[in-house]
């Protein structure tokens, strides 16, 4: 059984915003010859997250508001306390983000029939960068038959 990886690559915004990245990953899969298997999205980093949910622009609005009640940036937090730690000169002062973050997840898998992804009607792969603006990468591993 063949494992394909490929990476997909984003430019985000400052804060939190959120990506749709279905059509790159559809590409991804298209350029195989893979049509039943499973397709991996993943992300390296411990202030971004992957969700399947619907890419609805007041919906997404939603989802930022939410997030930022549940872990405001403006609280107090250890991890801020940037000269108690060895860090880089620039290191933000990002708690809220890591803590976002651990609500939601680092992987998605979906299936793979007849050579398409496997998702309800409503449903796209999203990418919510936590502490924008950044370089971001989005590894997605393609494995089947």
């Amino acid at each position: 059984m063949p494992i394909i990886n490929k990476i997909v690559e984003l430019k985000t915004e400052k804060g939190i915003s959120i990506y749709n990245v279905t059509p790159h990953i559809e590409r991804l899969l298209g350029e195989t010859n893979i049509q039943n298997g499973q397709l991996l999205v993943f992300s390296r980093y411990t202030t971004a997250a992957l969700t399947i949910n619907e890419y609805e622009e007041r919906l997404l609005a939603d989802i930022k508001v939410h997030l930022a009640k549940l872990a405001p940036e403006s609280a107090k937090y250890l991890h801020n306390d940037i000269h108690l730690r060895d860090v880089p000169p620039d290191e933000p002062m990002n708690a809220h983000s890591h803590l976002m973050a651990m609500m939601l997840s680092t992987s998605e898998v979906i299936p793979v029939v007849d050579g398409k992804l496997a998702l309800g009607t409503w449903q796209s792969v999203l990418f919510l960068d936590l502490d924008g603006p950044r370089n971001r990468t989005v590894s997605v591993q393609i494995s089947g038959e």
